[in-house]
């Protein structure tokens, strides 16, 4: 439980926590069952003694932290239940290792770090890394896409041995709850007697902010006030050309035929945001129809724990990459 209050308040705070060396801030790590995983030869050989050429990397979403994907799945069928991490391991030789970081910091940052932690991490597996695969819940996905980007631009090793990306519930075009918190902060501030009130809004990470539109990149936050009235001012971000993406959206709505703009969401993310639909060509993922999946009548936390899910993403994963 100590965990869970500790992702909470660096999901709201973490950035101020992190830039004032807050000893409740969490410092972005790479974890087994919890525990920090030292990243050199020796140490890998002795946490994974059966360590295999297919890599599976988690990464969570906002308030969370890596031990939920465990938790959930618990909550939604029985206690001794394995999480889609677990079964994917078991079923399909994975070896799993899960990020761990503060949620509060901009997507951008995580991602950067996230990045340098994946290079050394396939320098220094234990056997050749034959395939990577990065299974992202909500803000993790994010994070997974800003990570892969810097990767890219930096000239990074890892990517090339990066074969699958699949999001969970990801906000790839943002989240209208961040949106409205934005649209109140502004509310309150037209008046001099609510004015005051506008100091609750801004209790907001930069993480959270970063989910009005799902900014990624750097330069996408750099100069403005994310409190300020700001429109969608990304730059595009594609997918990158050489990997498989897959995309799984919940919703509140029961099966239907209807198009993923009129399905309601998951009670945080739109269907279409999640599937990373756009009516913008520049900002439309081109993901193709076979790689999404709608979970219906789920919520955004239940997809971690969904045996529809499992059963689609154990599917996606089936085939070996050469």
């Amino acid at each position: 439980m100590r965990e869970q209050y500790r992702a909470i308040i660096n999901g709201v705070l973490g950035d101020h926590l992190a830039r004032t060396q807050n000893p409740l801030a969490i410092r972005n790590s790479l974890r087994r069952n919890g525990r920090v995983v030292t990243i050199d030869r020796g140490s890998l050989s002795e946490t994974f003694p059966d360590a295999r050429t297919r890599l599976l990397v988690t990464a969570h979403g906002l308030c969370m932290h890596d031990g939920q994907w465990h938790t959930q799945a618990a909550d939604q069928n029985t206690p001794d239940a394995l999480s889609l991490p677990r079964q994917l391991e078991t079923a399909l030789s994975f070896s799993v290792v899960d990020l761990h970081y503060n949620t509060g910091r901009h997507i951008w940052e995580t991602g950067h770090e996230f990045s340098d932690l994946l290079e050394n991490l396939v320098l220094h597996w234990p056997v050749e890394v034959r395939e990577l695969v990065i299974l992202g819940h909500s803000m993790g996905g994010l994070v997974a896409r800003s990570a892969t980007h810097h990767a890219l631009e930096s000239g990074q090793r890892w990517p090339s041995r990066l074969k699958k990306l699949i999001f969970l519930g990801t906000p790839h075009h943002g989240s209208p709850l961040e949106r409205a918190g934005h649209v109140v902060d502004r509310a309150l501030g037209l008046s001099r007697y609510s004015a005051p009130f506008t100091r609750l809004g801004k209790v907001r990470s930069a993480g959270i902010t970063d989910l009005r539109h799902g900014n990624i990149l750097r330069r996408d936050c750099a100069g403005q006030d994310r409190f300020g009235h700001a429109h969608d001012t990304r730059s595009p971000a594609r997918l990158p050309s050489h990997v498989s993406c897959y995309a799984v959206a919940a919703s509140a709505s029961g099966p239907s035929t209807a198009a993923p703009g009129q399905l309601r969401s998951d009670g945080l993310v739109p269907v279409a945001s999640a599937l990373g639909l756009h009516s913008n060509p520049e900002f439309d993922l081109g993901l193709s129809p076979a790689n999404h999946f709608i979970a219906y009548q789920t919520g955004h936390l239940a997809l971690l724990g969904n045996a529809a899910v499992a059963d689609k993403v154990s599917e996606w994963l089936q085939n070996t990459a050469s």
